[in-house]
């Protein structure tokens, strides 16, 4: 059987030099360059199975071209992502192709985690990764979500809100609390960020499954079922 082959793209010494740790430990053949390098890596090695691509600096704005990429060639191959936290409110994961990210300073292990998921998966499709709610699916596997059959085009972190309130429906959370599980303990921003982006998942959403998500008035906000 082939050997997973695995093209790695980043301009930065230390994801290059921990990246390089990570994948001699797996069963995998690599092809490394910068990303002014891209092309003629995809040239040369036509038959990859996964890119792991540095989204950082310049190299952000091309993730579109990445994912173009590997759409075009409908082999099936996968995408995952370096992502520096600064910038998680800007990302957004592919939704043409398999895709994972990390962000920039994540474990060896969690980065080694990631890419046996994406080359050697199992049964990442199973029903409690995906919840339905009339013809919304959210698939907590694929930080996917689909309205009608359509993609949702979230950020991250619009992602990271919604999956949140949806897999705990009926319970109120305040700003403060949502601001500690789904920014993170080390956000230092101010509560009123998280009615900004529930201003905006209501309007991706539409109407009618907007509604599901409530303003519990002087508290915060909850999923009703």
């Amino acid at each position: 059987m082939r050997r997973k082959l695995v093209i790695f793209v980043a301009d930065s010494l230390d994801n290059a030099h921990k990246f390089q740790q990570v994948l001699a430990h797996l069963d995998v053949e690599v092809a490394a360059g910068s990303s002014a390098h891209l092309e003629r890596l995809l040239v040369q090695h036509p038959s990859y199975d996964l890119i792991v691509y540095e989204a950082r600096g310049d190299a952000f704005s091309n993730m579109g071209r990445v994912e173009a990429a590997i759409a075009g060639e409908g082999g099936g191959a996968a995408l995952l992502a370096i992502v520096e936290r600064s910038r998680l409110d800007e990302f957004r994961l592919p939704v043409r192709v398999r895709s994972d990210f990390v962000v920039h300073g994540a474990s060896a292990e969690e980065c080694a985690a990631r890419i046996r998921q994406l080359l050697w998966s199992g049964d990442e499709g199973g029903s409690r990764d995906v919840l339905c709610v009339e013809n919304m699916v959210v698939n907590l596997a694929t930080y996917q979500v689909t309205v009608g059959g359509e993609p949702l085009d979230l950020t991250y972190l619009e992602y990271a809100l919604l999956s949140f309130l949806v897999t705990h429906p009926g319970r109120t959370y305040s700003r403060d609390a949502l601001l500690r599980q789904v920014w993170g303990f080390d956000y230092y921003g101010g509560s009123r960020t998280v009615d900004v982006h529930v201003r905006r998942v209501r309007a991706k959403l539409g109407p009618e499954l907007a509604q599901h998500l409530e303003t519990v008035r002087g508290v915060g906000y909850l999923w009703s079922a």
